[in-house]
């Protein structure tokens, strides 16, 4: 492989993060990918802008294979190829982009696989409420099974994001939350109430008063740890406070080995989709389903808020996880709705 061509693989990347908005994740999978083809294209002769349509296919097709590459996971690096050299004819680097209907290896839909109702409850009755860490890892399996955050949107979450408010009709506190995942995109969920008093319980702990956790901007973190061995004591404040997507994970599986619940069960996306399972099962609108889970973008203004009271709140008391299992505040929630 030559620098030229490493160099125009890089201006590709640069495109694709600032014009695209790929996220690093993606960049470096597909500089990996391109790689890859220039040392192909290397053994043949060849330089990145020399390769056609049969280099791409051998490549992308027997290469690959032959490299241990199951159909799945070569769908990227057919995506990888098809995206450089659209750009590269788009810049008129190239008068004819060879990757032009380069196939992808038809796979076969894998369907997921969430926990189920029953086990969810078993797992949410583990921790143990005396201990503050019981109380906060109660609170975050409330929100994953209430609210279906992805684990990067939870640990994200800072105390300015819990938007505390009155319901239009009933007069009593709602909580929603304002959540931030791929991508950067933010959208609002509102918490069912068995949700909103787990977070109480959590956030009125008396063990999180002497936990510094604020941040720069006067903001504090939601979601605390506490141990960490990699840092200083004299450090390990503000951010350095903020629970790792590994250490919920850890917590997960820890109390789903208590709970005698499936390995393959226990992980915060597993949470995630029995939310999104429940929300199906209860005939919930796509629509709506889509603005709950995040997977469109979502208006982040006063008006979509306001939607997100009205309506929303409906849909998730009556159809999510917590509504329908034993919780710790299940009684409470019944008296307070």
């Amino acid at each position: 492989m030559t620098d030229a061509d490493q160099q125009l693989v890089l201006r590709w990347l640069e495109f694709q993060q600032h014009n695209r908005g790929r996220q690093a994740g993606t960049a470096t999978k597909y500089l990996k990918y391109m790689q890859r083809l220039m040392a192909y294209l290397a053994d043949l002769g060849k330089g990145l802008l020399d390769a056609d349509r049969d280099d791409l296919e051998a490549f992308t097709g027997p290469e690959a294979h032959k490299a241990g590459m199951q159909a799945r996971s070569r769908r990227p690096l057919v995506a990888a190829v098809r995206g450089f050299y659209g750009w590269a004819r788009a810049m008129d680097l190239v008068n004819l982009d060879p990757s032009i209907a380069l196939p992808y290896p038809k796979t076969g839909r894998k369907l997921p696989k969430g926990m189920d109702l029953g086990n969810a409850e078993k797992l949410l009755l583990q921790p143990d409420l005396e201990a503050f860490t019981g109380v906060r890892d109660a609170a975050i399996l409330g929100v994953f099974m209430g609210c279906g955050l992805r684990v990067s949107g939870l640990v994200r979450l800072n105390e300015s994001d819990l938007i505390w408010a009155r319901d239009p009709e009933t007069g009593g506190e709602r909580l929603v939350l304002r959540v931030v995942e791929k991508g950067g995109k933010e959208r609002y969920v509102p918490a069912p109430h068995e949700v909103r008093l787990l977070i109480r319980m959590y956030l009125g702990h008396p063990d999180l008063d002497g936990i510094d956790r604020r941040l720069p901007n006067g903001d504090q973190v939601l979601f605390v740890s506490t141990a960490c061995r990699t840092i200083p004591e004299h450090e390990y404040y503000g951010e350095a406070r903020r629970i790792a997507q590994r250490s919920v994970d850890d917590l997960i599986k820890k109390y789903g080995e208590q709970a005698g619940i499936p390995r393959n069960q226990c992980s915060p996306h597993k949470l995630r989709h029995l939310y999104g399972t429940e929300l199906a099962e209860d005939d919930v609108q796509v629509l709506k389903m889509q603005a709950l889970m995040g997977h469109s973008d979502p208006k982040t203004t006063n008006e979509y808020v306001h939607v997100a009271m009205r309506s929303l709140s409906k849909v998730v008391d009556k159809a999510n996880p917590l509504a329908k299992m034993k919780t710790p505040v299940t009684e409470l929630a019944k008296q307070l709705s």
